[in-house]
């Protein structure tokens, strides 16, 4: 399928009536939460990057507001398990790139609240079988997750490259066979083009990008098209993530709504890492190693900038702690929209403070960790604060002096016992793996 063909057939779309008036749309907040696929914080410019070129994102933060500490899981599928829920993993991380289909989501929330709504992207929840063939198919869909439409990678197919890619549009696994059909560009004209379809209506979209996650290759926009320099090739395609971001903030202007979209730019994980091909990036004099899959700063320590004009205070700096299961409740205090009923939530809603006020910030932050469950594995759990870490093995760690972790401090006074009391508050143990054998998640 040609990209020029497939925009003219989602175009006809827009034909449809809207359901709400554009009245009603004025007195409503749209969402566009915008996820990068494996960058650490320290790769944009509004955090202090002279190395990577992020002008557009840094707009972003110098006209809107920028958190120092948000805090993501260590790799892809528990980051987006915990974003898509507004729980932590050991409520229900089930296994490897798996969403429990009993699972109420952001996209529900969203539809339920009358919104239209669209993921675009990388989704990862369906199951992959990459670890245990079982397991492939036993997620959940985007659209039994809320979403009215959908474009995505890794759902039916399992292919990971970028030039001529395959996606999954609306149900259907469709080849891009254009030439020039770049994956992220064509998801991104299909995000634009949602955009224009619903600019009449509040509309909510989850745009989880392809980049830049491995394997790391020229882009359209690259001087040296066949170069094979990973760290080369990755900063070309951090630039390439900014060029998306601003197209998408171009479109909300050109469509009339930028006034009352809000715009949650974040990371699923730390920069890619390793020996061999990981990538380095210096931040204010210091040389960061890529430190995806770690639980250090390195692994989890992602941007987050907060833009909607007239709302969001412009250029607004906090050192709140924020984790991936805030983004439910934030949006929900930012559209009206409800949560989910009976279920129990780790998120802490940090509206109050992109609408200007001081909010009630979280006190720590909670991590369990064990992206592929199992009888001979045990789970890396941590509490921490903007200082402080304290493992659930006694390790406790000053971050702001070892940020590395390389240094256990013996006692600790009251920041042990804060954090160990917030160890003690969630579950003992996180939910049952998954067990090919009966096709069960867990016990009822």
């Amino acid at each position: 399928m040609k990209r020029r063909d497939f925009l003219k057939g989602v175009g006809a779309a827009a034909l449809l009536p809207a359901t709400l008036s554009h009245a009603t749309n004025e007195k409503r907040t749209n969402v566009v939460l915008i996820m990068t696929d494996d960058t650490g914080y320290e790769v944009f410019g509004c955090y202090g990057s002279k190395q990577y070129r992020t002008p557009r994102i840094d707009q972003l933060a110098e006209t809107g507001m920028r958190f120092n500490h948000c805090y993501a899981q260590p790799v892809c599928v528990p980051s987006r398990v915990k974003i898509m829920t507004g729980k932590s993993n050991v409520r229900n991380y089930v296994y490897w790139g798996i969403l429990d289909p009993r699972e109420r989501t952001i996209g529900h929330m969203m539809k339920d609240a009358g919104y239209a709504t669209c993921v675009a992207g990388k989704w990862q929840l369906h199951g992959d079988g990459v670890f245990a063939p079982e397991t492939k198919g036993t997620g959940t869909r985007p659209e039994d997750a809320g979403f009215d439409e959908h474009c995505c990678w890794q759902l039916d197919a399992t292919e990971h490259h970028y030039w001529e890619p395959v996606f999954t549009i609306d149900g259907q696994t469709k080849a891009i066979s254009d030439e020039n059909a770049f994956g992220p560009r064509f998801l991104n004209d299909y995000v634009c083009d949602f955009i224009d379809r619903n600019k009449e209506e509040p509309f909510f979209i989850y745009y989880p990008l392809l980049l830049p996650h491995g394997p790391f290759v020229p882009t359209p926009d690259s001087a040296d098209q066949s170069s094979t320099a990973n760290q080369q090739n990755y900063e070309d395609m951090v630039a390439y993530v900014d060029k998306l971001v601003g197209r998408v903030v171009d479109k909300l202007d050109e469509a009339g709504v930028r006034d009352n979209t809000l715009i949650l730019f974040t990371g699923d994980n730390g920069s890619p890492g390793g020996k061999k091909g990981g990538i380095k990036s210096e931040l204010n004099g210091r040389m960061i190693e890529g430190g995806k899959s770690l639980t250090t700063d390195a692994g989890t320590r992602v941007a987050l900038v907060a833009n909607m004009p007239g709302t969001v205070p412009p250029g607004k700096v906090t050192d709140d702690l924020v984790d991936f299961s805030d983004m439910m409740p934030t949006i929900a205090g930012m559209t009206g929209a409800q949560l989910p009923a009976g279920e129990v939530l780790d998120g802490v809603s940090f509206a109050p403070q992109l609408r200007g006020g001081r909010g009630t910030p979280r006190e720590w932050i909670y991590c369990y960790y064990e992206p592929v469950p199992g009888p001979d594995t045990k789970p890396t759990i941590f509490a921490r604060d903007q200082r402080w870490k304290l493992y659930s093995d006694g390790r406790l760690y000053n971050i702001s002096n070892d940020v590395l972790e390389e240094n256990p401090v013996s006692g600790g006074g009251p920041a042990r016992e804060k954090l160990q009391a917030a160890l003690d508050s969630m579950p003992s143990e996180g939910v049952k793996i998954y067990r090919p054998a009966n096709s069960s998640f867990r016990d009822e």
